[in-house]
């Protein structure tokens, strides 16, 4: 993909389980190859690991401004995805359709994607990850929307 000021490269964390470990380890090595700055925390195989201890340090590192996104894998999605949602500043949200990529980042400015591997092949989810690597924030109306959600963490 030739990149332009309008689609830069990015720095993106990305982590996986057990179960994302293999469809994880495609698309870090592609999203490399397009030029993107990829830092990946694990796992470094498919044994059996737990969820949380991998999207944890991906969605600090995308709320401390260190990533500008994070992309997450494991069987569903939905995990990854609940995990995440616990540090203030990331709105992670799992993603299977094109539609959805496009809104999560038009309306949601999302900033974290988790996919689910038993759903997508690496196809389909590079795809999701160009949408949402390459869809800009509306604003507007929506800006609004989320700086409510951004409140709600300091309730």
């Amino acid at each position: 993909m030739v990149k332009s000021a309008f689609f830069p490269f990015m720095k993106i964390a990305i982590a996986a389980d057990h179960a994302g470990y293999c469809l994880k380890e495609k698309l870090r090595e592609r999203l490399a190859a397009e030029g993107h700055q990829v830092v990946d925390y694990g796992p470094n195989s498919a044994e059996s690991c737990d969820y949380p201890d991998f999207a944890h340090p991906v969605a600090a590192e995308v709320a401390q401004g260190g990533a500008e996104r994070g992309i997450l894998v494991c069987s569903s999605g939905i995990g990854m995805a609940i995990a995440a949602n616990k540090v203030a500043g990331i709105r992670a949200v799992p993603v299977r359709s094109v539609e959805e990529a496009r809104h999560t980042r038009e309306h949601n400015d999302a900033n974290v994607l988790t996919l689910g591997a038993k759903h997508l092949d690496e196809q389909a989810a590079m795809e999701l990850i160009e949408l949402f690597l390459h869809t800009e924030f509306a604003g507007g109306r929506h800006a609004r929307r989320v700086a409510k959600i951004a409140q709600l963490e300091h309730r």
